[in-house]
């Protein structure tokens, strides 16, 4: 496949192509006004542009199913072996490259996708912000399940069970929630069975995705792209809040159980540097919805209010959790006060009725 889009390329230009197809995008609206521009595309440069998907596919596959646990598995080594070599150090840098280019890719096909009808430009500063966000989230992410490896073997395995479980079920359920039919349209040749293992392996790789980092990709099966189009910022803030609090637990967890091999470790600093590696993550994608983002002009809000939104129904809520366990105080002291206060009545109507008596009798 490379092999053939290189020979497109370089022949493409020099040989007329027999026919080519009209597209229409749109640019991003200026003004309120948005322009729809018609472009010629040969056949050479619709091959080129099926490879290029194609590669973006094949480079998150790669990144997610192969770098990640790569990764994992050699920073793992090196914190038991309490060495980094030199070649393992490189091998280790280039897995982190590789996942962070494969989440990159994986944001901008994402972007593609959804808004398919415009003219996408992306700049230099998203693809800065992207990498900058990717990194910190993928590299606090590993090293936060390494150290947790570390001291709780067995813990681990039930933590990525549950995180894979939970991510890989959650298109069904949504699907099954929906009631839409099921879909038929992926590929022709494939029958009832080989579409419900292609489904499969789709949900697979985006588990494997929401276990390290976020997946700008989220699937949808009911639609006839297998891609949501709509922007949900609640369910992303939902999972960074869920991810960090995650994540902190881990360190705790790690930092509790840790044993003497981590002496020579200064525990409280490391605990706070990868908390804070995680909120830079968080911060370069807020400035990349916020500022950097090539299609935000076509947000109906933007990311900030939704996290305002957020948090304002988290705090209605612990408002109103305290303000129910204040009337049910209240209700559980009130049949002691009356208590008190029916005893208190009878004792000064006791006492009035022995000065009644007593002044009677000195009468």
């Amino acid at each position: 496949r490379c092999v053939e889009a290189f020979y497109i390329y370089f022949r493409a230009g020099r040989v007329e192509d027999p026919y080519v197809s009209i597209t229409k995008k749109r640019q991003m609206p200026k003004d309120g006004y948005s322009e729809e521009i018609e472009k010629e595309v040969g056949q050479a440069e619709g091959k080129l542009c099926t490879h290029r998907s194609a590669f973006s596919r094949a480079s998150v596959i790669q990144a997610f199913l192969g770098s990640a646990p790569q990764l994992t598995l050699q920073l793992y080594i090196c914190v038991l072996q309490q060495e980094v070599t030199a070649a393992r150090s490189i091998f280790m840098v280039l897995s982190l490259l590789s996942i962070v280019y494969g989440a990159l890719r994986c944001n901008i096909l994402a972007i593609k996708i959804k808004y398919d009808d415009y003219n996408i430009r992306v700049k230099p500063a998203a693809y800065l912000c992207i990498f900058m966000w990717r990194s910190f989230e993928i590299a606090t992410r590993v090293t936060v399940l390494v150290l947790f490896g570390s001291v709780l073997r067995i813990w681990v395995f039930v933590v990525v069970l549950l995180n894979f479980l939970g991510f890989f079920l959650y298109p069904w359920i949504l699907f099954w929630l929906s009631k839409s039919p099921f879909p038929e349209n992926i590929e022709k040749e494939l029958s009832r069975v080989g579409t419900t293992i292609v489904l499969c392996l789709l949900t697979f790789l985006y588990a494997g995705i929401n276990m390290f980092c976020w997946s700008a990709a989220q699937v949808e099966l009911s639609d006839p792209d297998l891609i949501s189009k709509s922007q949900n910022w609640y369910r992303m803030t939902v999972y960074y809040i869920v991810r960090l609090m995650e994540n902190a637990f881990l360190l705790l967890m790690w930092y509790i159980y840790r044993t003497d091999f981590y002496i020579y470790v200064c525990a409280p600093m490391l605990f706070l540097q990868l908390l804070i590696g995680y909120c830079m993550g968080i911060f370069f994608m807020l400035v990349f919805y916020q500022f950097c983002h090539p299609c935000k002009k076509l947000f109906s809000s933007s990311i900030t209010e939704a996290l305002l939104s957020c948090f304002k129904i988290l705090y209605f809520i612990c408002q109103h959790h305290k303000s129910t366990l204040l009337t049910s105080k209240v209700a559980m002291k009130s049949p002691e006060n009356t208590d008190e206060a029916r005893g208190s009545s009878k004792t000064i109507d006791s006492q009035n009725r022995g000065i009644h008596q007593s002044v009677s009798s000195n009468a």
